[in-house]
């Protein structure tokens, strides 16, 4: 018998159309779980009181998520939690950093339409994940979506237009649901040493999106006016910049101040590989970290994990280059 803790969040799942277009109605999405009911399955639910759409997410919020998590980890023995797609990647990729040595399965899921539409996916999302959070063997934060199963710090929402809304680019799926569903088990990763839950603090994470023209010096100029504690730099294919004086510099001083400056590729599939291309270097060279194949969502969340924990700026550095959660393939 698998006990599960069903936290409800928001999103579009149990929205239903008001004046003011689709929002979440309380009360109505844990009354139709009761569809989903199964033999050897209990669960309880909780629906947050404030039900958001995902777009407003905060830290506070994350912050919350975590600690009804972590205080609910010892009675149950795993967790979905249903969340607005718009920022679901986000939120998937704070809680594998933040729930240290995971031995349960945490799965989020949500939907396209509402579960009152006549052709929602939700229905198929929350038996999915409802079936994920029952493998003992999971110890993953994973998002069930569209018959996949994705390691949380892997996923990224690809489509707004289609079912197919998540995609793992750089990873391949934890599981898949068809009839039966087929576990990728020989990648699921094990937990080992004892559960603790780092909450995320607020931090100052700043990023551009590199523009050809100005924006390189731009970008450099504005490190080193105004630093933050981590900046994330999205540049050209493998880690690709101009050779721009001012943006050298300021990642330079940027990094010599403690903030680490991460380059991460603007493509969807690759990584940013220094060395791959003489452009790629003089960036490295400046004091800026490679994030590999990390996506965006979860650089933003292993820089929050990491800034959270009072750790000196050479200990940031080298905690980054680990792979704390398989959100990166490191080069062999």
């Amino acid at each position: 018998m698998s006990k599960l803790l069903i936290l409800y969040t928001g999103g579009t799942i149990g929205m239903a159309p008001t004046p003011a277009g689709l929002a979440p109605v309380p009360g109505y999405l844990p009354a139709q779980l009761q569809r989903l009911a199964r033999e050897g399955v209990s669960w309880d639910v909780v629906e947050y009181p404030q039900l958001i759409d995902s777009s407003a997410i905060t830290v506070a919020d994350w912050q919350k998520l975590v600690a009804d998590l972590a205080a609910a980890y010892e009675r149950y023995d795993g967790f979905v939690v249903i969340h607005g797609t718009d920022t679901m990647a986000y939120t998937a990729s704070v809680l594998a950093f933040a729930l240290e040595n995971l031995a349960k399965p945490v799965i989020v899921t949500g939907s396209q339409l509402p579960l009152g539409h006549p052709r929602s996916d939700g229905w198929g999302n929350l038996a999915d994940a409802i079936e994920a959070a029952c493998q003992p063997a999971l110890h993953e934060v994973a998002i069930a979506f569209n018959r996949l199963l994705l390691r949380g710090c892997r996923a990224r929402k690809v489509d707004a237009a289609s079912f197919a809304g998540f995609d793992s680019p750089n990873a391949t799926p934890l599981a898949r649901f068809g009839i039966h569903a087929s576990w990728d088990t020989t990648q699921w990763r094990r937990g080992s040493g004892a559960f603790r839950a780092v909450l995320p603090q607020p931090a100052s994470i700043r990023s551009g999106f590199l523009l050809p023209g100005s924006m390189a010096a731009d970008f450099g100029r504005w490190l080193a006016a105004d630093t933050p504690q981590a900046a994330i730099l999205h540049s050209y294919g493998n880690g690709n910049t101009p050779d721009d004086a001012a943006l050298l510099d300021g990642v330079r001083t940027a990094s010599e101040r403690g903030c680490l400056v991460v380059n991460l590729t603007q493509c969807g599939k690759g990584a940013v590989e220094v060395g791959a291309y003489a452009a790629s270097q003089p960036l490295a060279q400046a004091g800026a970290l490679a994030g590999g194949d990390m996506t965006p969502e979860a650089a933003n969340a292993k820089l929050l994990y990491l800034l959270s924990q009072g750790l000196s700026a050479p200990a940031l550095r080298q905690a980054w280059a680990a792979n704390l959660r398989g959100e990166v393939t490191l080069a062999d």
